[in-house]
């Protein structure tokens, strides 16, 4: 057992310096997370709660176990361009009947445009999501008013929820009012279709039907609690996990230039961190640990540039990950050919924080920074939040079986191993 050690000192004038920046950072992405709340304005929420309707949020967090967590994805998408932020649909993780899930729920007080790229895109991540992971999905719809006019870009939609019905992944819809355009694929190709009694009027037939909003959530309950749906991967090594050392509040104080080892005392159990080859391809940071109690391997950046050093560390790393059966986590690293090629071959969930979507990443995340993020990743969430962010994903990515490509061997330069 190794347990990292901090050179971070709250004391510092440079400490106070770079938490002020954070927290401004952070209040940008509260406004813009209000913004999206908010959904369509006052007076379209009051005239739709005025219908005795719920809102998307609402109807979520009716939908989920009581005093669960919720994993929102993308909740500021859309945030620094001309189209409304969240792109008027709530996406996310949570867990109903015990089922670990994917929920996406329309929020029909935000006026559509079919120009608007986000909210297909959002639909369409989730769906990824939910096939990657195999998690089942949870959609919750009902349509805005009529959209302006523009293109569709619908056919992508279908195919991603094909791939849901191809990998035996089932998909639950309740409908609670008028459904068009790219939103009508949802109850279309879902397994088990719930339509709100005199609400959802011209939306084909319906598998059940609910006298009212509450009873169709109970409704969609019912049928995960009737899937027996069992996770196929490990539960966590470790339970219950030891916290790491260090305070997550520390987490606000770090830039880009600091060691990436800071981050891993705040977030890993037990601030824990086996190194591999500490002393071959020194910009890269490699070595075991565990979040949650779920074993994961860390590929993390220093701000230095890489060579074929970093290269190797990082291929030979990323087979021994396949090799054991181990998620693989990528903090702040760019990735050269070499790498990628590896990635490509390794089998096993990669979660990834400020690294982008090299290695098809099953979650992807980003820390507050000065301009908006609008895009490429599934949230910028709260520093202090990066452990319990991560943990939801390990545990979600564990629905599927974790099982790592074939081992192919380790390519060792005058076969000296450090």
């Amino acid at each position: 057992m190794t347990v990292l050690d901090t050179a971070i000192d709250p004391r510092t004038p440079a400490y106070l310096e770079c938490r002020g920046v954070a927290m401004a950072r952070l209040a940008r992405l509260e406004a813009a997370l209000d913004e999206a709340r908010a959904g369509g304005g006052e007076k379209a929420v009051t005239r739709h709660h005025a219908r005795g309707k719920l809102l998307p949020r609402e109807r979520v967090e009716m939908l989920l176990d009581q005093d669960s967590p919720f994993l929102e994805l993308s909740a500021e998408a859309a945030w620094g361009t001309e189209f409304p932020v969240g792109a008027g649909v709530v996406t996310g993780v949570g867990v109903v009947e015990g089922v670990e899930c994917v929920i996406i729920a329309v929020d029909p007080t935000v006026e559509r445009n079919t120009v608007d790229p986000y909210p297909l895109e959002k639909i369409r991540r989730a769906a990824r999501i939910a096939a990657a992971n195999r998690l089942p999905l949870v959609n919750l719809v009902e349509s805005p008013g009529e959209a302006k006019a523009g293109r569709r870009r619908s056919g992508g939609l279908a195919r991603e929820l094909s791939r849901l019905a191809a990998e035996r992944i089932p998909t639950i819809c309740v409908v609670f009012g008028p459904v068009s355009g790219d939103d009508a694929y949802l109850p279309q190709l879902s397994d088990y279709t719930i339509l709100v009694r005199g609400h959802a009027g011209g939306t084909g037939p319906a598998d059940q039907l609910a006298e009212d909003e509450r009873d169709g959530l109970r409704l969609a309950r019912q049928c995960l609690r009737r899937l027996n749906w069992r996770k196929r991967g490990p539960g966590p090594r470790t339970f219950p996990p030891e916290p790491p050392k260090y305070d997550a509040e520390d987490l606000l104080s770090l830039t880009k230039d600091d060691d990436p080892r800071e981050i891993l005392a705040r977030v890993l159990d037990g601030s824990d961190f086996d190194e591999f080859k500490p002393a071959h391809g020194p910009a890269l940071v490699a070595g075991w640990g565990e979040l949650h109690g779920y074993p994961v391997g860390v590929l993390a950046g220093t701000g230095a540039p890489h060579g074929p050093a970093e290269a190797q560390k990082a291929v030979h790393f990323i087979q021994l990950a396949n090799a054991t059966d181990t998620a693989l986590l990528f903090l702040a690293t760019r990735f050269g050919s070499a790498e990628i090629e590896a990635l490509a071959l390794s089998s096993v969930p990669h979660l990834a924080l400020d690294t982008g979507r090299a290695g098809d990443p099953r979650f992807v995340f980003s820390w507050p920074a000065d301009e908006p993020s609008c895009g490429d990743d599934d949230g910028v969430i709260d520093p202090r939040d990066t452990r319990t962010v991560l943990g939801l994903c390990l545990s979600a990515a564990h629905s599927a079986v974790v099982e790592g490509a074939g081992h192919v061997g380790v390519f060792r330069p005058g076969k000296v191993d450090q």
